[in-house]
């Protein structure tokens, strides 16, 4: 098995992810910010080998960088999570230009970077699952660049799922849609639980958007 990488693996949904996919015995590539996070992540991962990397999502050769050293460790990804954004309250007109496209570069380009890397590869080995954590299921103006990008990952999934699916690629989002914290109805636990049901479904079973409504 060639494991599973996990992209912006911080202390929730990330790690919880991951210790999921390591319980089934698949090897896990960790990708955060900073070495601080991947770190402490690793150490609650059970079981086999744990990869960490440090990328920032919005830099393409970064991304792309810590994609092949992951893939040089574990052999080429059976799954890939996109677990990387930038949440945060804004309402209309608050955040300027420059905020916005820093918002967008990491909740969704990051996503396409990270799927133009390892998608054309799965394809070729007939198989494989990229998943994005997705939130905001209905628009809130409190939220603006949140909901603008959480928009932006759904249109995603589909151009993807054109591009890929035919070939084997299981593309798909696990829309989250509240505040994620250990013992709610947003437990980090329950959710991961939708990867590992995304990442094992027969195709024809597929499904491109779960949500998780607590």
């Amino acid at each position: 098995m060639s494991g599973i990488i996990v992209i912006g693996a911080g202390s929730g949904i990330g790690r919880s992810v991951a210790a999921r996919f390591a319980r089934e015995g698949l090897p896990v590539a960790l990708v955060a910010r900073t070495d601080k996070t991947v770190k402490a992540v690793a150490e609650a991962i059970p079981g086999g080998p744990v990869v960490t990397l440090t990328a920032d999502s919005a830099d393409e050769t970064s991304l792309r960088e810590a994609l092949d050293a992951a893939a040089a460790e574990l052999g080429p990804p059976d799954a890939v999570v996109y677990n990387a954004a930038i949440v945060r309250p804004d309402a209309p007109g608050e955040l300027s230009v420059r905020e916005h496209l820093d918002v967008w570069a990491v909740n969704v380009v990051g996503a396409l970077t990270a799927a133009a890397h390892v998608a054309p590869g799965m394809a070729e080995r007939g198989g494989g699952s990229f998943i994005v954590t997705g939130g905001m299921p209905e628009p809130r103006a409190e939220y603006v660049s949140l909901s603008l990008s959480k928009a932006g990952v759904r249109t995603l999934v589909t151009l993807l799922d054109q591009e890929y699916g035919a070939a084997g690629v299981h593309v798909a989002s696990v829309t989250v849609a509240g505040a994620v914290a250990p013992g709610t109805a947003y437990d980090p636990d329950d959710i991961a639980e939708h990867y590992w049901r995304l990442h094992t479904q027969p195709p024809s079973e597929w499904e491109h958007e779960v949500v998780h409504g607590g």
